[in-house]
């Protein structure tokens, strides 16, 4: 645990913004598995159906002797997810109502719910990016040339579980908080917008740009998925790096450094 001096690394808007992200996040990543249910197929290019052989995930289920068994499909291979995907409960269901709001399958809640905290995420994320652009908080999120030399010896020290506690990012924080906040939000907002019939005929040329809307769908999918990736990876490391100190940053705003840490912190 760190024994050096307090300073003060998160402002006020960094703390805000980020527990709205994350509770937008959460319906976010439920509800869209509640649409997903809906129709539990993935496909690339500008069109789908019967005669198109373009899938390439597939959520469902099989009669096998009167007993339904869950199967999913990946780039055509298929794997028995009886019980964890395509049936739970003794009810064909894609994911399972534990893991989906609302918890029944109902599409128009879903996305009624979906699209608010879609919205919500948009919002701040603008607000947080032109803040960040005139506070110069977001000069601090991009790696520097010395940050990427000294990648290897980060790479090699969290390998080892052996975190340094400064007012600055690390070169791995600055390149995941970087790669979530410039790349996975606003493409999730882009492919959630391509995939709006209203949207599409003010800019057509966003669907133009993702190849098609069912493209547009799978790539708002997996990237859901890569942000359900960051934010497990996210959360061992705060349990690893010391809870007490991270929550007490990103709650307060105070970040407790190493012994003989510059007191000069920023944000």
């Amino acid at each position: 645990m760190p024994n050096g001096p307090l300073v003060y690394r998160q402002r006020l808007l960094t703390r805000v913004t980020h527990w709205i992200w994350a509770v937008s996040l959460f319906f976010l990543l439920l509800t869209g598995l509640q649409i997903f249910n809906a129709h539990p197929v993935l496909h690339v290019g500008l069109e789908s159906g019967f005669d198109y052989d373009n899938a390439i995930l597939e959520i469902g289920a099989v009669d096998a002797g009167g007993e339904l068994r869950g199967v999913t499909r990946v780039l055509g291979t298929e794997f028995d997810t009886t019980g964890v995907l395509g049936v739970s409960g003794g009810e064909v269901r894609a994911f399972p109502a534990a893991l989906t709001i609302p918890s029944k399958q109902s599409l128009a809640t879903g996305r009624i719910i979906h699209f608010f905290f879609a919205w919500a995420l948009g919002i701040t994320l603008a607000v947080w990016l032109i803040a960040s652009a005139l506070n110069g908080h977001l000069r601090q999120l991009v790696p520097s040339l010395a940050d990427l030399r000294a990648l290897p010896r980060d790479l090699a020290d969290h390998a080892r579980l052996q975190f340094h506690h400064t007012a600055d990012y690390s070169v791995l924080q600055k390149l995941a908080y970087a790669s979530v906040l410039f790349v996975a939000l606003p493409l999730m907002i882009l492919t959630g917008l391509s995939m709006s019939p209203g949207f599409n005929a003010a800019a057509p040329w966003l669907l133009d740009l993702f190849g098609g809307r069912q493209t547009a769908r799978t790539i708002h999918f997996l990237t859901m998925t890569a942000l359900v990736g960051f934010f497990a990876v996210h959360m061992a490391m705060i349990l690893l790096a010391g809870p007490f100190n991270e929550m007490r940053s990103i709650l307060t705003g105070w970040y407790r450094t190493d012994g003989g840490h510059n007191e000069n912190g920023h944000d």
